[in-house]
């Protein structure tokens, strides 16, 4: 699957590009299950955003009560003052999670393909097990800011281990938001780490106090629907708000090596699915 150039692409950036790895009727298969979930999803049940940039030591139980569920979660700016939906349902949601990949039939299949387990091993995870799964919308004129971060910070473990998939349902442009990432070969040690508490507290732990990248200085990956992106969970990464027409959708795992010791403070202690 990976050849020596992209094993060692991988090595040296702490990323690769797999370039339109899937087909147009996966995506199309994927994205439909999605807009399915969105259909089915009563916009009155609840008001809970994602967001990377609230730094609050508590979160909502919607948020913290859905690893084992799927739950639709609002862009923050989907709301007008009055806290009422400014556009269509549809155009509003931030992002669905985070058990895809264990509740939904579309979502199961695609994460337990061969594909996926295949470069998982490939890039060292011996026995690899899927902690969470996203479908992102990023959507036209409101999609939010996803602040500079490392997904080590939310799924940390001895050593870290936590590979991110991250797959292009449509075209990711500048326009559109796209992924951006630490552009070189430069490494970073783990800066935060997410911690949620037995109280149900949660707090990030300023771990090193290393500046983040500056954002001109990030590599855009402008990929194809079907491409996907693989990194690691030292390397930082952000996107910026999509302030275009045309949405950026997108589905994530969130894949450790059960060989390394999770940690007891990640908030997401669902059971991992093993590939």
């Amino acid at each position: 699957m990976l050849t020596p150039q992209q094993l060692i692409e991988y090595k040296n950036k702490g990323y690769v590009l797999l370039p339109e790895l899937f087909s147009g009727e996966e995506m199309y298969c994927l994205q439909s299950a999605a807009n399915n979930i969105v259909q089915q999803f009563d916009p009155e049940s609840t008001r809970s955003v994602f967001s990377t940039e609230d730094h609050s030591k508590t979160r909502d139980d919607y948020f913290l009560s859905s690893g084992d569920k799927v739950r639709c979660f609002f862009e923050e700016d989907a709301f007008d003052g009055m806290g009422n939906l400014a556009q269509e349902k549809s155009l509003s949601i931030n992002k669905i999670g985070h058990a895809l990949h264990v509740l939904v039939p579309e979502f199961k299949n695609f994460s337990q393909d061969s594909r996926i387990k295949q470069v998982a091993l490939q890039l060292g995870l011996v026995k690899p097990q899927i902690h969470q799964s996203m479908y992102i919308f990023k959507q036209p004129r409101i999609g939010g800011v996803i602040r500079w971060h490392q997904d080590g910070t939310y799924f940390f473990t001895d050593p870290i281990s936590v590979i991110t998939f991250w797959l292009a349902i449509e075209d990711a442009t500048i326009e559109n938001g796209c992924l951006q990432v630490q552009a070189g070969g430069e490494k970073l040690p783990l800066k935060e780490q997410f911690k949620r508490y037995p109280d149900d507290t949660t707090e990030l732990v300023t771990l090193s106090d290393i500046p983040w990248p500056k954002d001109e200085n990030a590599q855009p990956l402008e990929v194809k629907k079907g491409t996907l992106v693989v990194f690691n969970g030292l390397l930082p990464h952000f996107s910026a708000p999509n302030l275009s027409n045309k949405s950026r959708h997108a589905f994530t795992l969130h894949i450790t090596c059960a060989n390394t010791e999770y940690s007891e403070y990640n908030w997401l202690q669902a059971a991992p699915l093993l590939l």
